[in-house]
C-alpha cells in the first residue's frame, strides 16, 4: 500500500484487457535508491523513481534469493534486505503447479496466513488447505494436507474462491518452548466468509484429522440486504472513490476463536464473527456437532456516523474486527474478553467459556466523536469520512491500536486525499475492567499518544480496498506496526527520533503477493522480527536493523504496489546501467521536419502556441541535447517545471511535440535518392532504428529526469501520445521489412501470386505514393521530397494509412484487374495491415509499464478511422471470395489465412473501442452493435470458406472420404474456433461444434465462454429449446446445472424436470404447481415458441396431472411448510374436478369453446350463475369452500349472488302452501326440506362436515344476524338471513326457508333428525 520512495506515479495500473497478463505487479525500488552519496554507482544520482528501466532484464525471485548460509561480512550481505527464511512444503509446491496449469496466472489466487502462539502458517490452494511450521526445519517440516470438503466449494471456481476463506488455529498444546515452539496439537476452524460455511477440525496431528465437522448456514443468515446505501455523492460514485464500495452487506469481516478449557469439553472451541450487516455470531465447535447462534444484530443503529448527511447510517461495512484480550487482563479463565471495531467505537464483550457460551457487553468507548481527546475528533474542517479500519492489541494486553483512514479535501486547491494514522489507546490507571465493576459511562481508555499520521496525502482508495487492510502488531522494533493491504504489500511503521518512518517489504512482482504476517519469538522471551507469508516465495523475516536503517519518512503519495520498480538484482541492474552509460547517443540528423511544423503548427492538430511553450521546448530540447552526451539529466526537472513545460496536455505539450518531433525527423542524405530506388535502399531501415535509438534514450530521459512521473500523473494523455509514438515507429519499421520481404519474393518469382499480369509495384506501394504525396502537397518545405521518403520520415501520421484504404480502395484495388491479381493485392495489404497493428499491441504489451493508466484514453490502433480502414478491406475480400469460387485451392487457403488475421485484428480493434468508451463513461451501444454485426458476417464467411475448402478436397474421393473429414474440418477450423471463442461469435462456435459433431468440445467453449447475454452455454441452451432437442438439452444439466436451471427460469415446462433431477422436490413442486394453474396464452413456453406460429394449449387432464407430479414432489421434499402447500394443491385438484363437473352440466356448444381452458375461480362461479341449473347453483359453493379466505373476502357481494340464486331454485310459495295444508311435522319438514338447495347448501357450507381450504364462511357472511328483532331492511347487516329476507316469497314461506338453511346447518342429508328438548326452529 506504502511506497517508501518520494513521489511515484499510479503509471502502472491497467485494465487487464489492455495489457499483457502477468503473474502480479512490479515490485520494490532498487536497492541503489537506499545507497548514500558516498557508494559508486555507474549513473550518479540516480534518481528516486518508480520509472521502469526497459533496457534491463530481470531474474526469477528464486534466483535472486541469497543463498541460506552466507558471510556475516558487510560486503555480502545488505541490511536493509528482507532475510529468506524457508521455503513452501514441497506438496504445497507442486498443488500450486497443477492450479496454474488449470488456471490463467491472474486468477489463480491462493490464500494464507500465520498463527503466532502455534508458529503455524496455512495456506489454502485450490480446494486443500496445508499447514506447517514455519519455524521448522526444512527437512523435518511436517505439513498437514486437509481437504475442504466438496460441498463447500460447490459451483465456484476453486482458483478464485480460495480468498473468502477465515482460518484460526487452535493451541490444545500449552506446554510448547516459548523460543522455537513445535505445535503438537491443534484445531482448525475454517469459515467461507461470502457463504458462512464453517468446517472444523478437532485435532489435526490427531489419526482422524481428514473427517472433518462441516455446517452450512440457514438461509436466512445469509440473506443480503435489500437496502439501498442513500445520498452517495455523485462525484465520488463515479469516480470510484471512498464511499463506493461493493462490500456486501452481509459478508464476514473478522474471525477469532479459542479453546473451552477441558473441563466442560474435549477438544472444542468457540468462534466468533461479525458481518457488514451489523450482526455478531457465534460457532461452538465440537467434535460431535457445531452450534450456530446469532448473538447480536443492528449493532450500529445508533450514534453511527453521519458526515455526509446519513449517506453512512448503520456503518455499512462494520463492525470491521474482533480481537482477544490478553488472558493477562482476564481474571477468570473461565470468562474472557474480546475487543470488536466499528464505525465510531470500541466495544468490548466477555463470553463465558462454559456450557451456556452467553456473551455480554462489558463497556464501549468512542474513538470518533466530538471529543478529540478521547479519539479522533470529527467534522473539522475538510473532513469527508472517516473509517477504522483494522484493531489490534499487545501482548499485555494493555495498548490498543487502531488503523485509520480519513477522507479529506482541501478547501484551497479543492483536491482530494486519504489520510492514514495510527490512534494507539490504553487503559487509564486504576480502571477494573471486570464485569462487574465497570460503571455505565464510565471512560475506560485514554489516549497513549497523539495520533500518529502514516500518510498525509496519500491517493484516493476505493471503500473495497480500504476494508481489505489489516494491522498487526508486536514485532522489533518495538512499538512498530506492519500494515497490509489488499493488494498484496506489508509496510512496516515505527515511531523513531520524533518522526514516523516507513519500511515497505517489496519483493519483485513474481514473488507474489503478501498473504500474511506475523512475529517471530526470540531468546530473551519477547517478540522477536517480523515474518512475512509471500505467495510465491515462502516465508521472510524484515530484521529489526532493516527497519531501523531502511525506513523512509511518509510519502505524499501511497501508490499500494503501483510504481514499485525492483525488477533486478543490485548487481544486474549496475551492469546494465553501465552498459547503457557507455554507448555515444546519436546526434539528430534535421530539424528540418520540425521547422515545417513550427511554421504551420495547424497541420499536426496542435493548437496556438506562446512565447513560454516555445521556450519551454528549447530548453527541453538543450536539456535532451546534454543527456545524450553526458548521460546526467541533473536538475532537469526543476527547470523544466519552472519554465512551464507541464503546463499543457496532449499534442501541445513540449514532450509530446519533442517526442513527434524525434519519430517525425526528416534525413538530409534521402533527397538523392528517388523512386524505386528508395525500395531498395538500406538508408530507410538505418534511419528508422536510428529514430527508435533515440526515441528510447528520450524516454530513459524522461525517467532519470522524474518527468515521466509527472506525466504520468498530470498530463497521462501528453504520455499516451509518446508512447504511442513508439508504438508506430515499431510498426514502421516492421512494414518496411515487410516490403523488403515483397521485393524480394517479386524478384525471385516467389510466392503463390507469381504472374505476368501482376503489378510491378504492388498494392502496398502504392498506398505509400498516395500518402506521401498527399503529405508533400501540404507542406511547402517538403515539395521536393519522394513520396516514400515522405511517408517513412511521418512517422507519427502513421494512421493514414487506415485512411486512405478507406478513401481510395477502389483506385488500389480496380475491378479492371483479373482475379488472381486482386486476390494478390488484397493480401499484401492485409498482412501491411496485420504487421502494423499487431507490432504496435506488441510494443504496447512489453512495455505497458511506461504506459499511464488507459481509462478513458484510446489507442491508435482502436480509433475510427484506423477500424474503418480495416473494415474496408476485409468488406472488399469478403466479397471477392463470395463471388470467385474457381480460384485454386492453394489460393484460396492462403486468402482465408489473410481473411483470418486480418479479422483479428479488426475485431480486436472494436474491442479496444468498446471498452475505452466504457471506461470513459460515452455511450458504446452502436459501436457494440457495429462490432457485433460485422463479427458475424466475417466469421460466417470465414467459416463457409472453411467448409468449401473441404468439400472442394474431397468431392473426388468417395465414400472413403469420410473417415477423413472431420479430421481435416478440426484442423483448419481450430484458427477460426479461437477467433470466434475469443470474440464470443457464438453463432459460429455452435455450427463448428455441430459439424464436427463433437459434444466434449461443446462442453468445454461451454464451460470457458462467457459473454455479456449470459455465456455460450446459454446460446447452447436456447438453440436446443428451438430446435425442440430436449433430451439433450436436459442431459447439459448433468453437467451445466446452475447454468441450466437460470436459463429454464423462462421454460417452466421444463424446469421441474431439472429441479427434480438436482433433489430440489420443493422447488419442482412450486413449479409444478404453477405451471398446473398458468394460463395458456401467458404460458412461458408459447413466449419463447411464437416464431414456430403455435401456442401450446395444456387440457385438464395435464394440468391434473401437473397437479398431482406437485403434490408428490411435495411430500419428497418435506420442506417446512410441506402440509399446506400438499393442503392447497388437493384445494386446487378438488377446483379441477368441479371445472370438469361444471363442463360435463354445460350445454354443448359452450362446452367445445372452453373444455381445454383452465377458468379462474371467479368466472367458474359468473358461468355457473349464467347457466341457472339446479346443480351448478349449489357447485359454486365447492368452489368457495376451496380457495382462500382473501379470496372469499374480496368476492363477498359473489357469494351473496350464489345464494340468492339458491333461494330462486325452489318453489318455495309452493312448499309452503303445501306446508300449511297438509300440516307438516318435523320429520316431513326436514324430508321435503331435504332436497331444496337451500339446505343443501347450508349444509355444504355451515353443516356440521363442512370443509374448507382455509376460514369458514361464517367470518365472512353469518348464517344469521344476532338481534334480529331490532334490524330493519335499510340497516341490515350481510348474512344468509338477510338474504333471504328480500326473497319475493319470504312474506309467507320465510320461516320455511330459514328452517331450511337451519337445519342444512346442523344435519347432513345422511343424518336423521333427533328429536332434541325445547323449542323447533320453526318456534
Amino acid at each position: 500500500m506504502f511506497s517508501p520512495g518520494t513521489k511515484r506515479s499510479n503509471f502502472t495500473a491497467r485494465k487487464s484487457g489492455r495489457e499483457k497478463p502477468t503473474t502480479g505487479s512490479p515490485a520494490t525500488p532498487f536497492t541503489e535508491n537506499r545507497k548514500t552519496l558516498d557508494d559508486n554507482s555507474p549513473i550518479p544520482n540516480r534518481p528516486n523513481t518508480g520509472t521502469p528501466a526497459p533496457w534491463a532484464s530481470r531474474l526469477s525471485v528464486l534466483a535472486r534469493i541469497p543463498p541460506a548460509k552466507k558471510s556475516d561480512k558487510g560486503e555480502e550481505t545488505d541490511p536493509i534486505q528482507p532475510v529468506y527464511v524457508g521455503e513452501f512444503p514441497q506438496v504445497l509446491r507442486d498443488e500450486q503447479d497443477v492450479l496454474l496449469q488449470k488456471h490463467a496466472p491472474g486468477n489463480a489466487s491462493i490464500s494464507g496466513g500465520m498463527d503466532k502462539e502455534t508458529s503455524l502458517a496455512w495456506v489454502i490452494c485450490g480446494n486443500k488447505l496445508f499447514v506447517w511450521s514455519y519455524l521448522s526445519p526444512a527437512a523435518s517440516r511436517n505439513c498437514i494436507v486437509l481437504d475442504l470438503p466438496p460441498t463447500m466449494s460447490e459451483n465456484e471456481d476453486t482458483g478464485k474462491s480460495s480468498n473468502d476463506w477465515f482460518v484460526c488455529l487452535i493451541n490444545w498444546d500449552r506446554s510448547t518452548n516459548k523460543v522455537s515452539p513445535q505445535c503438537s496439537s491443534a484445531g482448525v476452524v475454517a469459515c467461507n466468509r461470502r457463504t458462512r460455511n464453517l468446517v472444523y477440525w478437532p485435532d489435526i496431528y490427531s489419526a482422524t484429522r481428514n473427517e472433518p465437522v462441516v455446517s452450512f448456514p440457514e438461509e436466512s443468515e445469509v440473506s443480503c440486504s435489500s437496502s439501498d446505501v442513500k445520498g452517495t455523492p455523485t462525484k465520488l460514485r463515479q469516480q470510484n472513490k471512498p464511499g463506493s464500495s461493493v462490500t456486501h452487506s452481509n459478508s464476514l469481516n473478522s474471525l477469532i476463536a479459542c479453546a473451552v478449557p477441558e473441563a466442560h469439553h474435549n477438544h472444542a472451541s468457540v468462534a466468533l464473527a461479525c458481518s457488514s450487516n451489523g450482526e455478531l455470531w457465534q460457532f461452538v465447535c465440537c467434535p460431535s456437532g457445531i452450534q450456530r447462534r446469532k448473538m447480536y444484530e443492528d449493532m450500529l443503529s445508533k450514534n453511527s456516523q453521519g458526515n455526509d448527511g446519513g449517506q453512512f447510517f448503520g456503518g455499512r461495512g462494520y463492525p470491521r474486527s474482533l480481537v482477544w484480550q490478553s488472558r493477562s487482563r482476564s481474571l477468570d479463565k473461565s470468562n474472557r474478553q474480546f475487543l470488536l471495531l466499528t464505525d465510531h467505537e470500541i466495544q468490548c464483550f466477555a463470553i463465558e467459556l462454559s456450557s451456556s457460551f452467553n456473551v455480554s457487553k462489558i463497556w464501549t468507548h468512542e474513538i470518533v466523536g466530538t471529543d478529540g481527546d478521547l479519539g479522533i475528533q470529527k467534522d473539522l474542517a475538510g473532513q469527508k469520512r472517516i473509517w477504522p479500519l483494522d484493531l489490534q492489541i499487545d501482548n499485555d494486553g494493555k495498548v490498543i491500536t487502531i488503523l485509520i483512514a480519513i477522507f479529506c479535501k482541501d478547501r484551497i486547491t479543492s483536491s482530494s486525499y486519504t489520510e492514514y494514522s495510527l490512534l494507539t489507546m490504553q487503559y487509564k490507571s486504576g480502571v477494573n475492567v471486570s464485569s462487574e465493576c465497570v460503571q455505565p459511562h464510565e471512560k475506560i481508555l485514554e489516549k497513549k499518544a497523539p495520533i500518529q499520521v502514516i500518510i498525509p496525502k496519500a491517493r484516493l482508495e476505493d471503500e473495497e480496498f480500504l476494508f481489505s487492510m489489516r494491522l498487526k502488531v508486536g514485532g522489533k522494533p518495538a512499538g512498530s506496526v506492519i500494515i497490509l493491504s489488499g493488494d498484496g504489500t506489508a509496510t512496516v511503521s515505527h515511531y523513531w527520533r520524533n518522526s514516523t518512518r516507513l519500511y515497505q517489504f517489496d519483493l519483485p512482482y513474481d514473488a507474489g503477493r503478501v498473504l500474511d504476517a506475523s512475529v517471530f519469538p526470540s531468546d530473551d522471551g519477547e517478540d522477536g522480527a517480523w515474518a512475512v507469508l509471500t505467495e510465491k516465495a515462502g516465508v521472510w523475516a524484515i530484521p529489526e536493523r532493516a527497519v531501523l536503517l531502511g525506513g523512509v519518512e511518509p510519502p505524499e503519495r501511497s501508490l499500494s504496489r503501483k510504481g514499485s520498480s525492483n525488477e533486478r538484482s543490485s548487481l544486474e541492474e549496475r551492469k546494465n546501467l553501465s552498459f547503457a552509460g557507455n554507448i555515444a547517443p546519436r546526434r539528430a540528423a534535421s530539424e528540418a521536419w520540425d521547422a515545417g511544423d513550427k511554421q504551420r503548427p495547424g497541420l499536426t492538430g496542435i493548437a496556438r502556441r506562446n512565447a513560454q511553450d516555445e521556450e519551454s521546448e528549447a530548453l527541453l530540447n538543450q536539456l535532451f541535447h546534454d543527456f545524450l552526451l553526458s548521460g546526467h539529466a541533473d536538475g532537469a526537472f526543476d527547470k523544466l517545471k519552472t519554465s512551464g513545460a507541464f503546463e499543457r496536455e496532449g499534442e501541445t505539450n513540449v514532450f509530446a511535440r519533442t517526442s513527434k518531433s524525434i519519430v517525425d525527423t526528416l534525413a538530409k542524405h534521402w533527397t538523392t535518392t528517388r523512386g524505386a530506388e528508395i525500395v531498395t535502399s538500406s538508408v530507410v531501415s538505418s534511419q528508422l532504428l536510428e529514430k527508435q535509438q533515440k526515441h528510447k534514450r528520450f524516454l530513459q530521459f524522461l525517467a532519470l529526469s522524474k518527468c515521466h512521473e509527472e506525466l504520468c500523473s498530470r498530463q497521462r494523455h501528453a504520455l499516451h501520445i509518446i508512447m504511442e509514438h513508439g508504438e508506430k515507429l515499431a510498426g514502421m519499421i516492421q512494414l518496411r521489412e515487410l516490403q523488403n520481404v515483397l521485393n524480394q519474393n517479386r524478384a525471385s518469382g516467389a510466392g503463390s501470386y507469381s504472374t505476368t499480369e501482376m503489378s510491378v509495384s504492388g498494392s502496398l506501394w502504392d498506398v505509400i505514393q498516395l500518402i506521401g504525396d498527399k503529405a508533400r502537397r501540404r507542406t511547402v518545405l517538403l515539395m521536393d521530397r519522394d513520396n516514400a521518403e515522405v511517408f517513412y520520415s511521418k512517422v507519427s501520421d502513421l494512421d493514414e494509412f487506415f485512411y486512405c484504404l478507406e478513401r481510395d480502395l477502389d483506385y488500389i484495388i480496380s475491378e479492371k484487374m483479373t482475379v488472381s491479381v486482386l486476390v494478390q493485392r488484397a493480401c499484401e495489404l492485409s498482412s501491411a495491415c496485420v504487421t502494423l497493428l499487431r507490432t504496435a499491441m506488441t510494443c504496447r504489451n512489453e512495455n505497458h509499464l511506461w504506459y499511464p493508466p488507459s481509462e478513458g484514453l484510446t489507442p491508435w490502433t482502436c480509433q475510427e478511422k484506423v477500424r474503418n480502414g480495416l473494415w474496408s478491406l476485409a468488406y472488399f475480400m469478403l466479397q471477392l471470395v463470395k463471388e470467385n469460387n474457381s480460384l485454386d485451392d492453394t489460393v484460396k487457403l492462403d486468402f482465408h489465412s489473410h481473411l483470418e488475421v486480418l479479422s483479428d485484428v479488426l475485431l480486436e480493434a472494436y474491442s479496444g473501442a468498446i471498452c475505452a468508451k466504457v471506461e470513459h463513461g460515452e455511450g458504446h451501444k452502436s459501436l457494440l452493435d457495429e462490432y457485433c454485426n460485422r463479427r458475424d458476417e466475417l466469421l460466417e464467411c470465414l467459416y463457409q470458406q472453411v467448409k468449401d475448402l473441404i468439400e472442394g478436397k474431397l468431392q473426388d474421393s468417395g465414400e472413403a472420404a469420410e473417415e477423413q473429414k472431420l479430421e481435416i474440418f478440426g484442423k483448419l477450423s481450430s484458427a477460426l474456433l479461437s477467433l470466434a471463442k475469443r470474440h464470443e461469435a457464438y453463432k459460429t462456435l455452435w455450427s463448428i461444434c455441430c459439424d464436427l459433431n463433437n459434444t466434449d468440445l461443446l462442453k468445454n467453449l461451454m464451460h470457458d465462454s462467457m459473454g455479456p447475454k449470459r455465456g455460450f452455454s446459454y446460446f447452447v441452451f436456447q438453440q436446443l429449446y428451438d430446435n425442440r432437442q430436449f433430451s439433450k438439452l436436459m442431459r447439459l444439466g448433468e453437467e451445466f446445472q446452475e447454468d441450466l436451471a437460470i436459463f429454464l427460469k423462462q421454460h417452466q415446462d421444463l424446469l421441474w424436470l431439472h429441479e427434480i433431477f438436482l433433489h430440489q422436490f420443493s422447488e419442482a413442486s412450486e413449479t409444478l404447481h404453477v405451471l398446473s394453474l398458468s394460463p395458456n396464452d401467458s404460458s412461458a413456453m408459447d413466449a419463447e415458441t411464437n416464431s414456430f406460429g403455435t401456442t401450446i394449449k395444456r387440457s385438464l387432464v395435464e394440468r391434473r396431472r401437473f397437479l398431482n407430479l406437485s403434490k408428490v414432489a411435495a411430500l419428497a421434499g418435506r420442506s417446512a411448510n410441506f402440509e399446506s402447500k400438499v393442503k392447497r394443491i388437493e384445494a386446487d385438484l378438488k377446483i379441477l374436478n368441479v371445472q370438469e363437473e361444471i363442463m360435463k352440466l354445460l350445454p354443448d356448444d359452450e362446452r367445445q369453446n372452453i373444455s381445454q381452458q383452465l377458468l379462474p375461480p371467479v368466472d367458474l362461479i359468473e358461468l355457473c350463475l349464467k347457466t341457472q341449473d339446479r346443480e351448478l347453483s349449489l357447485r359454486v359453493f365447492d368452489i368457495f369452500a376451496w380457495t382462500s379466505s382473501s379470496f372469499i373476502k374480496s368476492n363477498a357481494s359473489l357469494l351473496e349472488d350464489c345464494w340468492r340464486n339458491a333461494s330462486n331454485q325452489d318453489d318455495w310459495e309452493r312448499l309452503y302452501q303445501a306446508s300449511v295444508d297438509e300440516g307438516w311435522g318435523d320429520e316431513e319438514t326436514l324430508s321435503f326440506l331435504k332436497d331444496t338447495i337451500l339446505f343443501q347448501a347450508s349444509s355444504r357450507c355451515y353443516g356440521l362436515k363442512a370443509e374448507t381450504f382455509e376460514g369458514n364462511f361464517q367470518e365472512v357472511l353469518p348464517l344469521r344476524l344476532e338481534n334480529s328483532e331490532q334490524v330493519n331492511l335499510k340497516n341490515m347487516g350481510s348474512s344468509v338471513e338477510t338474504i333471504l329476507m328480500q326473497h319475493k316469497d319470504y312474506p309467507d314461506a320465510g320461516k320455511l326457508m330459514l328452517t331450511s338453511v337451519m337445519l342444512g346447518s346442523v344435519h347432513s342429508d345422511m343424518i336423521s333428525i333427533v328429536e332434541e328438548e325445547g323449542p323447533t326452529p320453526m318456534e
